[in-house]
């Protein structure tokens, strides 16, 4: 392989960003983005550990789930997970995140780069509660960066087209559980448990 291994290799290669794209960058949320913001029920968020290792972790909750606390601040609540925590042990180590949020159907999207700390304020959590649970604890965002992003790579894969949906292409999640994590659990066990019933009863728990 050709490895590209200096900056200015890299834009030989690729050229120079138009300056709408280097100027669009904000520190500050418009009312635009709080708009975006209440309207999306996803969100990615990027976070590295101190030693460069890297994580993306998914958040989904109804639109509005991101909570903007002002200008320069926003809050993501911690749902009922795995418990792996990757994402979250690599904010204490290297506090640098970076957020996409989405909206389903529409190709652009908003990012946001800052700086994250974990809190357990019972009044900010108080506030993030759906269907009786209550976050353990939020992410809280100090926003460096916020723009939003163009959306050739969701129109380059077809990704809101119904049309090009096959989610039965690869095996069920029971299937691939069974495979590869929880090989002593019986199938049928993990196909219950895996079933839309059962699954969707325990995205919020409130004992």
């Amino acid at each position: 392989m050709h490895e590209i291994t200096s900056e200015d290799e890299l834009r030989e290669l690729l050229g120079e960003p138009a300056p709408a794209a280097l100027a669009k960058e904000r520190t500050a949320l418009h009312d635009l983005d709080r708009e975006w913001l209440a309207a999306s029920p996803f969100c990615l968020i990027a976070t590295s550990a101190a030693d460069g290792t890297c994580d993306v972790s998914p958040k989904g909750d109804p639109p509005g789930f991101t909570l903007v606390l002002d200008d320069r601040t926003v809050a993501i609540p911690e749902r009922a997970g795995n418990r792996r925590a990757d994402g979250y042990r690599n904010v204490l180590a290297n506090p640098h995140v970076g957020l996409i949020h989405l909206i389903p159907g529409r190709t652009d999207t908003l990012r946001i780069n800052g700086r994250a700390r974990l809190v357990r304020d019972a009044a900010l959590l108080d506030r993030m509660v759906v269907r009786g649970h209550r976050p353990l604890l939020a992410l809280v965002v100090e926003i460096e960066q916020v723009f939003h992003h163009c959306g050739k790579a969701f129109l380059r894969s077809g990704l809101w087209d119904p049309a090009g949906w096959d989610p039965d292409a690869v095996p069920p999640r029971s299937r691939i559980a069974h495979a590869l994590e929880r090989r002593e659990e019986p199938l049928e066990e993990l196909e219950r448990y895996y079933s839309s019933a059962t699954y969707s009863a325990a995205l919020y728990p409130t004992a």
